[in-house]
């Protein structure tokens, strides 16, 4: 197979033309790397090489560009990224942005556990879901957890201030604020303890 033409495309792509035809559009300093040049023969080895190659640059600056706005997990990456791109290119871009520091779960798994505990006012049982629901492993979690001490009654009597105190006032708005605060990972138990100093809750 000869190479017969490399022609530049829109957002650093270029075009490979082998023996005169169209073969693929690859990342143009991946071209340039494996010297491409025009006139040169080339084996499928090598062209396929090349493809991967692509695939796992462009893929890797996805994921550069995605975590650029926020920090991900590695699932939560991999899952945006699977949409274009191979698994194979998916796994070996995301292991070296391990390898770099770029990617780290434990790191994102402790942030994002702290965010949810003082912003949110989660309990451990809500972190503990949503940590989860954005692939982070379940021994992972279980040691992110037993680093933090979460005073639940407290985070229910902060929501409450905050979002409940006018509702507390007839049945069905107490009934609004105790659904509300299951849905979060509250226990009735703690939920009932917490609201004693708002209102008389009665067992159900």
């Amino acid at each position: 197979m000869r190479i017969t033409a490399v022609e530049p495309r829109r957002k650093g792509l270029s075009a490979l033309y082998i023996d005169g035809e169209l073969a693929v559009k690859l990342d143009t300093e991946v071209i340039l790397s494996h010297r491409f040049d025009v006139g040169r023969e080339i084996t499928d080895d090598q062209l396929r090489a090349c493809i991967l190659d692509s695939d796992m640059k462009r893929c890797k600056d996805k994921a550069l560009w995605l975590i650029s706005f926020r920090d991900h997990s590695r699932r939560e990456l991999y899952d945006k990224l699977r949409r274009d791109y191979s698994e194979e290119s998916c796994e070996r871009a995301l292991d070296r942005l391990e390898e770099l520091g770029l990617v780290d779960d434990g790191r994102y798994a402790r942030r994002y556990a702290a965010d949810l505990i003082s912003v949110k006012r989660l309990p451990a049982r809500g972190v503990r879901q949503k940590l989860f629901e954005k692939g982070v492993d379940r021994d992972l979690i279980d040691e992110v957890l037993s680093e933090i001490e979460v005073d639940e009654e407290e985070q229910i009597r902060s929501i409450v201030e905050k979002k409940y105190a006018n509702a507390l006032n007839d049945e069905k708005g107490r009934r609004r604020a105790v659904n509300a605060l299951m849905r979060m990972g509250f226990s009735y138990a703690d939920i009932k303890s917490a609201l004693r100093e708002y209102i008389e809750l009665e067992d159900n």
